[in-house]
């Protein structure tokens, strides 16, 4: 047992067979383990050491991964000595100074991560975490990767959360400290990455000036100042989101005050936008697809301010319906299979679409997609103003996705922008019946379980043509089998990539896969037929 950074040994690193809890060893100092009475055949091992981590999974997740997948072995009379390797976890911790003087006691503190997802690098959220009684703060058990760090907006004597004193908030003078990207951004475009390797601690310290947070004010603008009045405008629940002036999200609440019916915020120096969403009844609220869905007599608007060391008040945001983008189901049916996989009107749930912003990491602010459902035709949505990519998932066996459009913009190669002043283009999405199947054999050399540990591949199949639809990473080892199919493609020519080890690959950037030691092997499956390929043995 080894450390993978170092080379070095690894003492006191469990190994034991999986669903056996009595059978186990731990490796002494040189790192060396044996574990008796272990019967010849098929065994899986597991290899676990506090601050270490094993191999991760292919299909990288935000959250942190204790352990990725165990490792496959042949028991045999006359095995060789398996030699496995730990990764060290790496860190992040840190140090807030206040321009007061007084102790950063309970600031909240949040990691991103660059991440693969969908073949596109993304930021996402990891974690939180808040400095103790010193200031301190720190993330540990972290993988290799690309990070970012940003402090929430606190407020000098009281949670950033208490944005209002019923009735009176224009009244009240406040000072805090602004949400901060590590060193001194406001905005992840302008924070320092964060690249760790190799148990690498990084310490990113912050320096916050306290500031005035200035109170702001903002009334439906269907609202009568009439005493007593008692308009539908001013009932139902009333959410709201703060973005900067280029449509990210920011971490500033802001809350409905019941006594003045308004939408009321404490924020800094800065030009904002506010999003505002009013839902009438708790019924307009569902879950659909595991997102909220609400009903059409949701609404929202949004209204654009700057605070230059003043209380901003008056501020009234129209509301109304949000645009809605509306994605056609074009369902193309190959005649030559008389038994159609589908018809124009059972186009609910044969897909569904994931979106992304482009611009940013997902905060604690509520959903991106407000709503979702699916017609017999067409999909119909509405999100938070802001760019997304679109990844559509193919639910159906037996069908696959062909061209994305939203009028003269492909939507595989450009991000869709969303706003409240305006609807999207029309949007169009093939759905197509006559989709391939690529049968993948791994080759003779490699498709042998052999006695020891056995071979771990990750396959990327990569279309060459433009889609929305994804194909996440795949697995192959001699005890699956040596052939692997994957059927639901759309018919068109790909390139598929084998590597020896799980790897997080960025396959819809064109420079990174230029930029691989191996090509990857070309492959042209036709409608309705069966391609075969022959897996080449990865570089090392």
């Amino acid at each position: 047992m080894r450390n993978s950074a170092t080379g070095e040994p690894l003492p006191r690193a469990l190994v034991q067979i999986e669903g056996d809890a009595d059978t186990g060893t731990l490796t002494n100092g040189e790192g060396r383990f044996e574990i008796p009475g272990v019967p010849a055949g098929p065994q899986i091992v597991r290899v676990v050491k506090p601050g270490f981590r094993d191999r991760p999974y292919a299909a990288e997740e935000a959250g942190l991964q204790a352990e990725g997948p165990a490792h496959s072995l042949l028991v045999a009379a006359q095995m060789p000595d398996l030699n496995f390797t730990l990764a060290p976890d790496c860190a992040i911790q840190g140090h807030i100074e206040l321009s007061t003087g007084d102790p950063a006691d309970g600031i909240s503190v949040t990691l991103l991560k660059n991440v693969v997802r969908f073949g596109r690098t993304v930021w996402a959220q990891v974690t939180s975490t808040k400095t103790n009684g010193e200031g301190n703060y720190r993330f540990g058990g972290l993988p290799d990767g690309v990070y970012a760090v940003s402090t929430e907006p606190a407020l000098e004597s009281e949670p950033a959360v208490s944005v209002v004193a019923a009735g009176s908030a224009a009244n009240v003078a406040r000072s805090g400290y602004a949400s901060v990207f590590y060193p001194d951004a406001r905005d992840l475009a302008g924070a320092t990455r964060i690249r760790l390797s190799g148990g690498a601690q990084a310490e990113a310290n912050f320096s916050l000036a306290l500031e005035p947070f200035y109170p702001v004010t903002a009334i439906d603008a269907a609202q009568t100042n009439t005493p007593g009045a008692t308009r539908a405008s001013q009932t139902g629940n009333y959410l709201a989101t703060v973005m900067d002036a280029s449509g990210h999200l920011l971490p500033y609440p802001a809350q409905y005050d019941d006594a003045t019916h308004s939408l009321q915020a404490s924020l800094p120096d800065g030009t904002y936008i506010l999003v505002v969403r009013r839902f009438g009844f708790p019924e307009d609220s569902a879950v659909r697809f595991g997102r909220p869905v609400h009903s059409v007599g949701a609404l929202a608007g949004a209204v654009e301010f700057t605070v230059a060391g003043h209380p901003v008040t008056g501020l009234r945001f129209p509301l109304g319906a949000p645009p809605a983008g509306v994605v056609h189901l074009r369902l193309i049916h190959n005649t030559d299979n008389p038994a159609a996989a589908f018809t124009a009107n059972n186009g609910p749930d044969l897909v569904n679409l994931s979106l992304d912003p482009i611009n940013g990491a997902p905060l604690n602010t509520g959903e991106n997609v407000w709503s979702m459902d699916n017609g017999p035709d067409a999909i119909t949505f509405t999100a938070q103003p802001g760019s997304y990519w679109l990844t559509a998932y193919v639910q159906r066996k037996g069908l696959c996705a062909g061209a994305f459009s939203a009028g003269s913009f492909n939507l595989a190669r450009e991000p869709l922008a969303l706003s409240l002043a305006s609807s999207p283009p029309p949007m169009e999405l093939e759905l197509r019946d006559d989709c391939g199947t690529l049968s993948l054999n791994l080759p003779a050399t490699l498709s042998v379980f052999a006695p020891g540990e056995e071979s771990y591949y990750t396959v990327y199949v990569v279309p060459d043509f433009d889609t929305v639809q994804s194909i996440p990473p795949m697995t192959m080892h001699p005890s699956s089998g040596p052939t692997l199919n994957l059927d639901g493609l759309t018919p068109g020519s790909y390139h598929v990539y084998i590597f020896d080890s799980p790897v997080h690959l960025e396959y819809r950037n064109p420079a990174v896969l230029a930029a691989l030691p191996n090509p990857g092997q070309q492959v042209t499956v036709s409608a309705g037929t069966t391609a075969s390929l022959t897996l080449e043995a990865p570089e090392h």
